[in-house]
């Protein structure tokens, strides 16, 4: 049995200015012999995270398809950590298969005293082997710990742990080289896939706000994500602005804080989240910006239904 590993670059493979491959990376990492399968690798292209795009990360999400349909027990994904979360949920939002899809890297270089790629990499490839983690959809695994896509953010500019699920917690663990899942999250459906790209906007909101940065935003962009204030308030001047655009394209309001859903019913002042919602602005539930960027960009280019796609998965 194999498991399949495409390498993208990043930290994880920063060697002075040499790059590692994926070969490389393996033969660093101790304990691989007890893993009990051939590593198959594919170095696909050393990308710094910050210049991926979601039409590359599609084509490695593609070759890891390819690789679980020709038998490969899981495949895992080796990248920057800088939108590593972005990459795993659109991952996530187009696997169908039960094998595990797993993202890692790696926050500390192998220059560095006490790297941590080596033991992130062996803590992946053990879950993307795993019977405990199928039908989980796309992984992220990362201090031995099993992250859900749907839910992880990168919490911390520096640290070993940034990677952390605020909201739902880690999905399990890797312990003494065995995989525990002990919990198993609803698995959504799939959504097919569409080459085409469309423009999303982020806009976060800040003190004093009125919005003059949207003038002409639904001109040159299909859809704006809102990062509000709290549970999904904004300075009640830039209410009618956010109104006028989502009257012509898709607008989500999503929290900038990092953790907790916004709400739909609690405060009813000129630009509280009820004020919005009539406005025509779609709940982004618990969803952060970056996610619901994500997912808002791929219903866009597959014309899904908006509204309903966030009602679902938000």
């Amino acid at each position: 049995m194999t498991v399949a590993l495409f390498t993208l670059g990043g930290t994880i493979s920063m060697a002075g200015s040499r790059r590692l491959t994926g070969a490389d990376l393996t033969a660093a990492m101790p304990g691989l012999a007890g893993l009990g399968h051939e590593v198959e690798i594919q170095d696909v292209e050393k990308i710094p995270s910050a210049n991926l795009t979601a039409a590359k990360l599609l084509e490695v999400v593609a070759a890891a398809a390819q690789a679980v349909a020709g038998g490969a027990a899981g495949a895992v994904v080796t990248q920057g950590t800088d939108t590593l979360e972005e990459s795993a949920f659109l991952a996530d939002l187009v696997w169908p298969h039960p094998q595990p899809l797993v993202f890692t890297g790696a926050m500390r270089n192998p220059t560095l005293a006490g790297p941590d790629g080596p033991a992130n990499l062996l803590a992946a490839l053990r879950v993307a082997c795993s019977p405990a983690a199928r039908d989980l959809g796309a992984l992220v695994v990362f201090k031995e710990e099993i992250h859900a896509a749907r839910w992880v953010r990168k919490t911390h500019s520096t640290s070993t742990a940034t990677f952390q699920s605020p909201n739902a917690g880690p999905l399990g663990h890797v312990v003494e080289d065995q995989v525990r899942v002990l919990t198993r999250p609803q698995r959504l459906d799939s959504i097919q896939a569409d080459g085409d790209s469309v423009r999303v906007a982020l806009y976060t909101v800040t003190m004093d706000d009125d919005g003059l940065l949207l003038q002409g935003l639904a001109d040159t962009h299909q859809g704006l994500v809102v990062a509000g204030y709290g549970v999904g308030h904004v300075p009640a001047a830039l209410a009618p602005v956010l109104g006028e655009l989502a009257a012509r394209i898709p607008v989500v309001l999503t929290s900038r804080t990092g953790a907790g859903s916004v709400v739909r019913n609690t405060y009813h002042s000129p630009g509280s989240e009820t004020d919005l919602l009539q406005r025509g602005l779609i709940d982004g539930g618990f969803l952060d910006p970056y996610k619901a960027r994500v997912l808002l960009r791929l219903l866009l280019a597959t014309n899904s239904e908006v509204a309903a796609a966030f009602a679902r998965y938000a």
